[in-house]
């Protein structure tokens, strides 16, 4: 026996003698997490000192989550995302130095392929929903603007569905679209309104939700995926901040630096110059990308 697999399993030294079965570990950053999970677990058994039934429940809850699992559903990442361990996670490797813009989360939604576009383009295919006109200028953090930027968009349209989720329904790559800025760092498309929509809510994740006295919902947004060689690759949103859930996003994605406001615009000759024919909103938002030396 060797010296590290002594020691008897006792309420008092639970950690000690788990965490020192792995110390053979060939992976040093496996070892190390595996140590901070195990303390982290066995303090919280200790803290809520669970009944036979209540562990029984726990682990058929995770068994449940895993089953509904598949090539198009992950189950466990919406258990992450309901519990703020994404955001927490996002945040932590995405540290920017002040006056960038915050990422937030990806979202199970982004498609790759989506077609590149011209500036000005309406990436809303079926003219369904409130006409939108988003524009704005990309920086770096001395305030110039940036050319050659990727800008990667997508939403939901106006009743809170994905195109993908509405295969044979939405066109294929409906409101989705690629720009790249000029030599001015701006960029403007037309699209629609978007709107809240729940999560995935039918599985155990919902169901937990619905225990816990909480919805399923997210407020209303645009997803951007900002990137440009040299920079700090930029996951986020736009969010309307008049959206019913602005305050109460189910995946804590909202950042109040995300905000901007969704204007509504009564004149025709605004409309007409945008290629609209009627009321429409205006949105602006400006984003400020990092350099990757920049920590």
């Amino acid at each position: 026996m060797q010296e590290h697999e002594s020691g008897y399993f006792t309420e008092e030294n639970s950690v000690e003698v788990v965490t020192a079965r792995n110390r053979n570990a060939g992976n040093p950053r496996l070892q190390e997490v595996m140590e901070v999970i195990t303390r982290k677990l066995h303090e919280a058994v200790r803290e809520i000192e669970p009944t036979e039934e209540e562990w029984m429940q726990a682990i058929m809850f995770l068994t449940r989550t895993g089953q509904i699992c598949d090539d198009t559903r992950q189950e466990f990442i919406l258990l992450s995302d309901i519990l703020g361990v994404s955001m927490l996670a996002d945040a932590i490797r995405s540290r920017r130095p002040s006056g960038a813009t915050e990422n937030t989360v990806l979202g199970p939604f982004h498609v790759d392929g989506a077609p590149e576009r011209e500036m000005g383009d309406n990436i809303c295919l079926d003219q369904k929903g409130e006409p939108m006109f988003v524009h704005g200028v990309v920086r770096d953090t001395d305030g110039n603007p940036l050319e050659g930027v990727r800008l990667d968009v997508w939403e939901a349209n106006d009743e809170g569905f994905y195109d993908v989720q509405q295969q044979g329904i939405q066109p294929e790559f409906n409101l989705r679209g690629v720009f790249t800025t000029g030599a001015d760092g701006r960029y403007w498309f037309r699209a629609v309104k978007p709107k809240f929509y729940p999560i995935p809510d039918d599985g155990p994740v919902g169901q937990l939700l619905g225990h816990l006295g909480r919805h399923p919902y997210r407020p209303a947004h645009f997803h951007y995926l900002v990137s440009l060689d040299g920079y700090q690759k930029l996951t986020t949103h736009i969010f309307d901040p008049d959206d019913r859930y602005i305050h109460s996003d189910c995946v804590f994605g909202v950042k109040e630096s995300l905000m901007a406001e969704f204007k509504p615009v009564d004149d025709p000759a605004e409309a007409a110059r945008h290629g609209f024919t009627g009321r429409f909103f205006d949105v602006e938002y400006d984003f400020v990308l990092a350099r990757m030396e920049t920590t």
